[in-house]
């Protein structure tokens, strides 16, 4: 009778926001799956070990084997990462925050195992998207997460007015990010760009001590001061009438 080839599981792990205590946002069904996990598919090798070490000091760090999966990183590459589970090793993979394959390029190696018949798992974590929607006020039942919008400031423009129109045709909220550093100047072409009366929401620096979430016609936005310089922020904009 042939041996059964058992197949390991790829265990999808959710990482913190920001700088916080990470059993203050994390359940320990992250802790119990990191203490049996050695193989890993991570952004940065770097912060991933010091997480891992946060959540589980005992780990030894030496016994860590561990893949880089970035913007960088070839697609020929992704097969190779995978290949543990199909030799019977659970894999973890890891966003450099928040939710792996949620705006992440976990997304790419959680296909790859669809396809080749590895089980996913993914566990409960932080989700900057979700949160934000959850402590916008806006509409729940239909919102579409649209990434980052464009740099050129004519294609930017264009973008938001066509986001702001679709909210309001569809009512459903649009949801979209910036590079930190521009946070300020996006805010600025919003406040710029957008009617008076479109609903927009700020949420910066969620679960961290510095969180702020906030939802203001644009009209009142230019009457209030905020900097969003370096902060992780979510913006969501719905036009209701």
């Amino acid at each position: 009778m042939k041996p059964v080839n058992l197949i390991g599981k790829l265990y999808l792990i959710p990482t913190t926001l920001g700088e916080s205590n990470p059993m203050d946002v994390l359940p320990q069904t992250v802790k119990r799956t990191i203490e049996l996990i050695d193989c890993y598919i991570v952004e940065n090798e770097k912060t991933a070990r010091k997480f891992i070490k946060s959540i589980y000091p005992e780990k030894v760090q030496a016994d860590l084997q561990l893949s880089t999966l970035n913007k960088h990183t070839e697609v020929a590459d992704h097969n190779k990462m995978i290949q543990p589970c199909l030799n019977g090793i659970n894999i973890g993979l890891m966003s450099e925050a928040g939710c792996p394959g949620v705006a992440d390029p976990g997304a790419a190696i959680v296909k790859i195992a669809h396809e080749k018949g590895i089980q996913v798992i993914p566990l409960v974590g932080p989700s900057s998207i979700l949160l934000a929607m959850m402590g916008s006020g806006m509409n729940g039942q239909s919102f579409a997460f649209n990434g980052y919008l464009p740099i050129d400031k004519d294609n930017k423009k264009s973008a938001l007015k066509g986001f702001e129109k679709l909210s309001f045709d569809k009512n459903q909220s649009q949801l979209f990010i910036e590079t930190p550093y521009r946070n300020n100047k996006l805010l600025e072409d919003l406040l710029q760009t957008l009617q008076p009366n479109t609903h927009l929401c700020i949420a910066a620096d969620i679960t961290l001590p510095t969180e702020y979430i906030k939802t203001m016609k644009v009209s009142e936005w230019k009457k209030a001061k905020i900097d969003l310089h370096n902060r992780p922020t979510i913006f969501i904009i719905h036009k209701t009438y």
